[in-house]
């Protein structure tokens, strides 16, 4: 089992800003898929974006993190990643109604616990990026917290304090304050 943990939760949750201070650290960190893949697509004029070709947009970020887990088995030491392959394919389960989540999950498995970001309506905010409403990073988070534990994940929710203080209690609870 690799050290690859997950940060996973609502939209505008924090996840970003906690990865960046992991990164800032030291850690390795693998930046969320879907907003790779909505730069991408609005730099090259394409469709698959949540609000255009929300289906598309699901096999796109699935695809990335499935090879953004691949690639992260060739780093040293603790991997943090920004959502990855159960966040993909809980999205794809959502829009298609393809069985995919338990077939994805089995084969990349994360080390448990998994955090999870609630939702925090103070910090979410719609940008260029991220265009739905917060009623959708609540109904995406429950999607969410409902599968991590039904795959055999530990859950942990992240307190609402500052990226220090979240940073601290990651850490604590992998063992590596």
């Amino acid at each position: 089992m690799h050290n690859f943990f997950v940060i996973s939760g609502c939209s505008g949750g924090g996840k970003s800003s906690l990865l960046a201070e992991l990164g800032g650290r030291g850690f390795a960190t693998i930046e969320e898929p879907g907003r790779r893949v909505v730069r991408a697509e609005l730099a090259s004029g394409g469709g698959a974006l949540p609000w255009i070709d929300g289906i598309a947009f699901a096999r796109r970020i699935t695809t990335l993190a499935e090879q953004d887990y691949d690639d992260a088995r060739a780093l040293p030491g603790a991997v943090f990643f920004d959502r990855g392959l159960i966040d993909a394919a809980v999205a794809l389960e959502h829009l298609t109604g393809e069985k995919v989540l338990a077939d994805l999950a089995a084969g990349y498995r994360y080390s448990s616990p998994a955090f999870l970001a609630p939702p925090w309506p103070e910090l979410f905010a719609p940008d260029t990026e991220r265009r739905h409403d917060f009623a959708s990073a609540v109904a995406e988070y429950d999607r969410l917290a409902a599968a991590y534990p039904a795959l055999g994940y530990d859950v942990i929710l992240l307190p609402k304090v500052s990226i220090a203080e979240r940073l601290a209690f990651i850490l604590e609870q992998v063992g590596m304050s």
